[in-house]
């Protein structure tokens, strides 16, 4: 057994906890909001876990004050959250409304007054449903312009205020969209999911440009990616070129882009007349030089030339994710020593696991804590590494809504009961309320 070691971060590093407005917020049609593609999607037979919708999630449209209460109460340094864009532009194109920004700056106050840092994202995944359905959304790539138009008009309402903004979460997303259907818009179609992931990075570039144009205060501005370790099942050649191309696929395909201006050629040979139409100057708007690239890590995939596996007698997280501490640093390393991304936030990290709520309203999530524990660590060993991690979000701040498992996995450091909508702070909030008070992290996980 190690012995117990206190790990301690830089005075100037930025603990927080992320959210997404359309797992979080509710109030789905009020004050001028217009449907999202997952409020609609979400009302269609067999998409979610038991029917659950996102109309009225953890409610924080109007427990706003309380949960930014909560915030103060865990001793966030920041809070990374996103803007609803149909909230702030009802059809994505057209009227703005005013209604929505006021809501944002309402948050965006109510952080600054409490000493919490703002971290926008602009976009996490709820395309306005209007879009989508009168003018096919990120299908069709006038969706670029309509999202630097939408990056300008949020850019101008709160850019004296916040200071740290990201384009995208998880761009990779809303290709897997298009690969199995099992999110908005629910087509199965490759070659269209590579243009949508196409016209996402190209608006990523455009609205990196709109936001440094509009903000009054200089912004500093990146994206977020989810970076997943690829690894063979095997040594045989068969499953090391899986692998290879399931990350050139998925990961590098947003990588390379971002950080070189060019897509990996393999994957292009690869996916032959799936390949996505690219315009003269595509590449160099994406390309465009970023403030910081933030990394969501979860778990690694074990890859066979058959696809997928978990590999046996493993621990997993709710969502039967393997818990795989070492992928962090190895992500975090990638992205300085391979992609050049010199400045980074961790923007997600946690795990979801089957809570129980004791007689006495505790919630003891012993093995979330650990996780967080385990994973901070490698956090710390990459700083020590001189790997320039200035940051780390939490996933998340509160049970909420997660996509197409509805309520049924829990990621909060807070857990909401659905039917009254009660917060209780759980073992692994107080833990960790307690090592951003100390700025330090003790090795064993449990103190």
């Amino acid at each position: 057994m190690k012995d117990t070691q206190e790990l301690v971060f830089p005075a100037s590093f930025l603990w927080g906890a992320a959210t997404s407005a359309h797992q979080v917020e509710g109030a789905f049609n009020e004050d001028g909001k217009w449907p999202s593609v997952w409020d609609s999607f979400e009302l269609e037979p067999g998409r979610i876990a038991k029917g659950y919708t996102a109309r009225m999630s953890c409610d924080q449209y109007h427990r706003l004050e309380e949960d930014l209460d909560l915030m103060q109460a865990l001793h966030l340094k920041a809070y990374r959250f996103s803007v609803s864009w149909p909230r702030v532009i009802p059809r994505g194109y057209g009227d703005i409304n005013e209604a929505g920004l006021d809501y944002y700056d309402r948050l965006v106050d109510g952080l600054l007054s409490r000493g919490i840092e703002p971290f926008l994202t602009l976009y996490h995944w709820d395309l306005p449903q209007a879009l989508q359905w009168e003018r096919g959304g990120w299908e069709h790539r006038e969706t670029t312009r309509l999202f630097s138009r939408y990056a300008e008009v949020v850019g101008r309402r709160l850019g004296d205020r916040v200071r740290f903004w990201s384009t995208h979460n998880e761009p990779g997303v809303a290709l897997e969209a298009y690969l199995d259907g099992s999110m908005p818009p629910g087509l199965v179609d490759r070659a269209l999911g590579y243009q949508v992931a196409h016209h996402i990075l190209v608006s990523h570039g455009l609205a990196v440009e709109a936001l440094r144009s509009a903000c009054s205060e200089t912004p500093k501005v990146g994206m977020v990616q989810d970076l997943w370790p690829v690894h063979p099942a095997s040594d045989s050649e068969a499953d090391h070129l899986a692998a290879k191309r399931r990350w050139e696929l998925r990961w590098d395909w947003f990588l390379s882009p971002v950080a070189f201006g060019r897509y990996p050629e393999e994957a292009f040979e690869w996916l032959g007349e799936d390949a996505p139409t690219v315009d003269d100057g595509d590449m160099e708007t994406i390309g465009i030089p970023l403030d910081f690239m933030g990394i969501n890590y979860y778990s690694r995939l074990v890859t066979s030339s058959d696809g997928d596996v978990l590999p046996k007698d493993t621990p997993t997280t709710a969502m039967d994710w393997e818990v795989y501490p070492q992928g962090f640093y190895d992500v975090l390393k990638l992205a300085r020593d391979h992609y050049g991304f010199t400045t980074l936030y961790v923007t997600e990290n946690g795990a979801a696991f089957d809570d129980i709520v004791e007689a006495d309203g505790a919630i003891h999530d012993e093995a979330r804590l650990r996780y967080l524990a385990e994973h901070l660590e490698q956090v710390h060993i990459a700083i020590t590494d001189g790997i320039d991690v200035r940051g780390y979000f939490a996933w998340s701040l509160l049970d909420n809504f997660e996509w197409c498992h509805g309520y049924t996995k829990r990621f909060g450091l807070v857990h909401v009961d659905f039917d009254t909508l009660e917060r209780r702070i759980k073992d692994s909030g107080i833990w960790y309320a307690k090592i951003i008070e100390e700025n330090a992290l003790k090795t064993d996980g449990c103190t």
